[in-house]
């Protein structure tokens, strides 16, 4: 609990027991009535000092105003008693909201932690102790057992284990040696190692995921922003209500005026939308909270409201429903061999940092002269254009070869085929198998027990391929070889249908569909700067079956805030009918503001909770 919580309950302790004693002790008499008013001010006095401001700055008809209105109107008729405990109340429920937000917060400041206060540099042979920001693309960290890794680099010396859990919510560690990249956030376990800078600060992982998380509140879901306008047409309709009860039937019909005031404050009290106002957004932000300590990102609630009504998922295949670590198992060469038709395509691909690419230059093995490459430009979806030894070759799949006029034929054996030419020539083609990961079948199911109607895979892969891992998985549907456009297409065609999309891809090349989709999921991001901008949920890891888990989490989330929103409601009309008609005094009209709003708010903190 925190200092002003603590300031608060003591203030509440001692204003109770105060007028307890006053009402006990010296009921009737001028100081009990005085302990009763310092008891009110005690309790009070910052809510109507409060609602003074607001109104000096144009703000009438928020919660404050209501409270302030009502109570002084308590004391205004002799209901000494029922002011204080209004207030009291009250301020009891703040102090519940207070400490139910605090415990959602510490979810999210948890992640916040990830952050290194400070990076050692090695600068002429000597340690620089600096913040990360100063820290420059190529300078070598050093990084300590026990420190945070302060920015995405590559290990240039020593071995070590590191803990990414505040990143991927998973608590196993992963070892890193001489080559291995590292990335921000990271705490290093076991050995001390020298890290290589890849990237300035604000590129870096953590300030990416920091900024997701920081701007997350700023997407609010539909509820939420139904409360807002709610409150701001539902408060002065009540004032207005409370007003006409209080001066029509004295006014036309001679009724007594201390009655009519009494049942206008109790409909003030019950009226005040507090427990909509507070539960509906501390249930997403919990949820959000929650969601992070499981290595699931999600940039808003707008999008856990609509992973909610979610019918249809669709998976882009490599890197997703595939491990994405190719290798080559076949080399198929016409009228030359498999070495030259290797070396061409490893050639051809040094600078791409595809996994297909990487896959040709791991099996290579041997020294690539980059001299001997000229030129080399991206045919969008289709492959590259290389000048290798001043002879022009296209690398890529079966569309390209149709576009370069190529007589080219497919291959028999599964898997990623890249086919070669040397301008029209058909030189033959490399065939590379990607392992589909151990829990994507488990993965689909779990999806299927939640409801969802529709699995979808897209690839560009050759559709025997594509039906294999399809099967494999057990999705509903396989649209192979297409283009990004195409993917783009697919998932637009669901929209149409009426189908709430949800899109997963790598986040590396999938960037329109993400976009495009109701619901963009990016799997297996660590360290990818494209997932994190385009994606509406992020993933820190490769586990599929937390799509699963994002779904259920969001499913729970809004059952929780329609329950709040229809309790709240139905509790607040029944007491305000029995308020205008008088069988509702101020106590219950006490329990339909505070006590519907504190159970509200313990409603919501179950968001949090497993």
């Amino acid at each position: 609990m925190s200092g002003k919580q603590k300031k608060l309950l003591v203030r509440i302790i001692a204003a109770a027991l105060i007028s307890v004693a006053a009402q006990t002790l010296l009921r009737g008499e001028a100081l009990g009535q005085i302990l009763i008013a310092a008891a009110y001010l005690l309790v009070g006095l910052e809510v109507l000092c409060s609602a003074a401001g607001n109104i000096l700055r144009g703000q009438i008809f928020d919660e404050k105003f209501l409270m302030s209105i009502a109570t002084v109107g308590a004391f205004a008729i002799g209901e000494y008693m029922e002011a204080v405990a209004v207030m009291l109340f009250y301020q009891l429920g703040e102090l519940f909201q207070s400490i139910a937000v605090g415990k959602s917060r510490k979810s999210i400041a948890s992640l916040m932690d990830i952050r290194a206060d400070y990076a050692v540099v090695l600068r002429d042979g000597k340690e620089q102790k600096l913040s990360p920001e100063e820290v420059e693309v190529g300078e070598t960290l050093i990084v300590r057992v026990g420190e945070k890794v302060p920015l995405d680099g590559v290990v240039t010396e020593g071995r070590t284990t590191v803990n990414a859990s505040a990143l991927t919510g998973e608590s196993l560690p992963e070892s890193k040696e001489e080559g291995d990249k590292i990335v921000s956030g990271a705490v290093n376990l076991s050995g001390v190692v020298k890290v290589r800078v890849s990237g300035r600060y604000e590129e870096s992982t953590v300030a990416k995921i920091l900024e997701l998380v920081e701007n997350s509140a700023e997407k609010k879901a539909h509820a939420e922003n139904f409360i807002t306008r709610f409150a701001r047409l539902y408060t002065p309709c009540v004032v207005a209500g409370a007003l006409l009860l209080c001066l029509v039937p004295p006014l036309l019909f001679a009724q007594p005026w201390n009655e009519w005031i009494n049942r206008a404050l109790v409909f003030l009290v019950v009226s005040c939308p507090c427990a909509l106002v507070v539960s509906v957004p501390m249930s997403f932000f919990g949820a959000i909270g929650g969601a992070s300590r499981k290595g699931i990102l999600i940039k808003g609630a707008s999008y856990l409201e609509i992973l909610a009504k979610t019918d249809t998922v669709v998976f882009d295949k490599t890197g997703t429903i595939t491990k994405g670590s190719f290798k080559v198992n076949a080399i198929h060469p016409s009228n030359i061999s498999e070495d030259t038709l290797l070396d061409i395509a490893a050639t051809a691909e040094t600078y791409s940092n595809h996994p297909v690419a990487e896959s040709l230059i791991a099996t290579h093995k041997g020294h690539i002269e980059r001299s001997r490459i000229h030129t080399v430009s991206e045919i969008s979806g289709m492959g590259i254009k290389a000048i290798v030894d001043s002879e022009t070759y296209y690398v890529g799949n079966g569309a390209l070869m149709e576009k370069i006029g190529a007589v080219w034929h497919e291959c028999r054996l599964p898997g990623t085929v890249i086919h070669i030419a040397n301008n029209k020539e058909y030189l033959g083609h490399i065939t590379i198998s990607d392992e589909v990961k151990d829990c994507a079948r488990e993965a689909i199911l779990r999806l299927k027990a939640l409801g969802i109607t529709k699995t979808v895979m897209l690839t560009g892969d050759i559709k025997k391929t594509a039906e294999v891992v399809g099967r494999e998985v057990g999705v509903d549907e396989i649209c192979s070889e297409l283009l990004p456009a195409q993917k783009v297409e697919v998932v637009e065609e669901l929209l149409s249908q009426g189908r709430k999309t949800v899109f997963v891809g790598d986040g590396i090349n999938d960037a329109p569909v993400l976009a495009r989709a109701d619901v963009g999921i990016a799997m297996g991001a660590l360290g990818s700067d494209a997932a994190i901008e385009s994606a509406d949920i992020v993933l820190m890891d490769d586990e599929l079956l937390k799509i699963a888990e994002a779904i259920k989490i969001s499913r729970k989330t809004m059952r929780i805030v329609k329950e709040n929103i229809w309790f709240a409601l139905l509790v607040k009309a029944l007491i305000l009918a029995l308020g205008a008609l008088g069988a509702a005094n101020m106590w219950i009209a006490v329990f339909g503001d505070v006590g519907v709003m504190v159970i509200a708010i313990l409603n919501a903190m179950r968001v949090m909770i497993k």
